[in-house]
């Protein structure tokens, strides 16, 4: 028998260091061929690690949350003949011994093969419904955490069949097909509770958390809020729908927005550009490279519609949509999340009336839409019943003067309540 030593890739773009985000192996797994063994992120997006052998797992080289050197030793693995082992200890094998997937924040869970999801059957039945300790994390994918939210659920309570004692879909069915005792009951609204939980910032979380606290310290915000009359769009957009929908595919407000956008800034060349201060030099851009920003299970990103300003409603709809799914499911590569020249933001029916969204630099401006509601309006003296939504966009004041930023959203606004000026050249 010998050892494979996995090291830390060379992932491209000049990047030394990345952050080891999740284990899905823990030591003494026996792990077959090109599955994964473990995400890391840099800057701009997260990457699988593949095992390219397969054997049992020895040892690990960092725990969740650790920025790791690229070549330094990932995971080590006995494997069939001499390996690749080089004679020397592992680091920081104290900390290896412990099986880090039993701690961590839940990121998103990635296809595994076959042979590592095979698991011995478990008998639900007899397995008793003990709660775990406080501060004990269940281990759970997001899509079974929201179905027990949604069910009322505490997952403490659920015995975990998975890898780890991860909380599978079958064992939410087994526990909620039979009657449960007093003791295993959840506690109910009025029980008082005692019980905290810490979640460790780490992967995604923690680039966000970095990224925004460096644009809130570097840029000089203020933002700016529109109410806009979408009463023509909306029917406009049904119409479009109605007739093309099936052949070319449904449209939502998205690319209008974007298409407003592309011919606003147009006269505003000044907002479509990003700001380099620490070289003090704004570069103005000709494409518009539209970042969409898109709320996942891990949290916020911003994959980039390249281009905009080329694509037709329909093309930029469908990009736009196949960009939020490869987000969602972690799967946008770095091209795809980075390079935005202005971005767009929506909470669509959870988007209030007035929000403060905070600029992605280097840009300079990000617009975000508020959401749409009737309600009675005053036209010629007539009160009447109208479509109504608010833009809330926010501008780095050091490159955009308040009243360009007036002006250019007022110039959003008269595209959006005249839709047909969207498409005269």
């Amino acid at each position: 028998m010998g050892t494979h030593v996995i090291k830390m890739p060379d992932i491209g773009e000049g990047i030394a260091q990345v952050e080891l985000v999740e284990w899905f192996v823990k030591v003494g797994d026996m792990i077959a061929e090109d599955q994964v063994v473990a995400d890391v992120m840099t800057d701009k997006a997260t990457v699988e690690i593949p095992s390219p052998v397969s054997g049992k797992v020895l040892a690990l080289g960092g725990q969740p949350g650790e920025v790791m050197a690229v070549g330094s030793e990932l995971i080590r693995i006995e494997v069939e003949g001499s390996g690749n082992h080089v004679d020397t200890p592992m680091p920081k094998p104290a900390e290896t011994a412990a099986a880090p997937v039993a701690t961590k924040p839940e990121p998103q869970q990635p296809v595994k093969p076959a042979a590592y999801q095979q698991q011995a059957p478990v008998n639900h039945e007899a397995a008793p419904i003990v709660p775990r300790q406080p501060g004990d994390k269940p281990l759970a994918s997001p899509a079974v955490r929201k179905r027990a939210l949604d069910a009322g659920i505490e997952l403490r309570y659920v015995h975990g069949s998975g890898p780890a004692g991860r909380i599978l879909h079958e064992d939410l069915d087994a526990f909620m097909s039979k009657p449960q005792s007093a003791a295993g009951q959840a506690p109910t609204g009025y029980a008082r509770r005692t019980d905290s939980e810490q979640v460790q910032v780490i992967g995604l979380r923690r680039k966000i958390a970095q990224r925004m606290q460096d644009a809130k310290r570097r840029v000089a915000h203020f933002s700016y809020v529109e109410e806009i009359d979408v009463t023509a769009l909306e029917a406009l957009r049904q119409q479009l729908n109605s007739k093309h929908g099936d052949s070319r595919g449904k449209l939502t407000l998205l690319p209008f927005l974007v298409r407003a956008l592309v011919v606003a800034l147009r006269d505003f060349p000044q907002i479509n550009a990003t700001y380099d201060d620490e070289a003090q030099i704004i570069t103005r851009h000709g494409a518009v490279h539209v970042g969409i920003a898109t709320q996942g299970d891990n949290g916020l990103m911003v994959p980039v519609l390249r281009h905009a300003e080329a694509g037709s409603l329909w093309a930029n709809a469908s990009e736009i949509s196949r960009l939020a799914t490869a987000a969602r499911n972690n799967k946008a590569n770095r091209d795809e999340l980075s390079g935005s020249t202005i971005t767009l933001t929506s909470l669509g029916a959870l988007g209030g009336i007035v929000s403060t969204p905070v600029v992605n630099t280097p840009e300079v401006a990000i617009v975000g839409v508020n959401r749409m509601v009737e309600r009675p309006v005053v036209i010629d003296g007539q009160i009447v019943v109208r479509k109504m939504m608010n833009l809330s966009s926010s501008f780095d004041h050091r490159v955009v003067d308040g009243m360009d930023a007036a002006l250019f959203i007022q110039a959003v606004r008269g595209l959006l309540e005249q839709p047909a000026c969207l498409f005269v050249e």
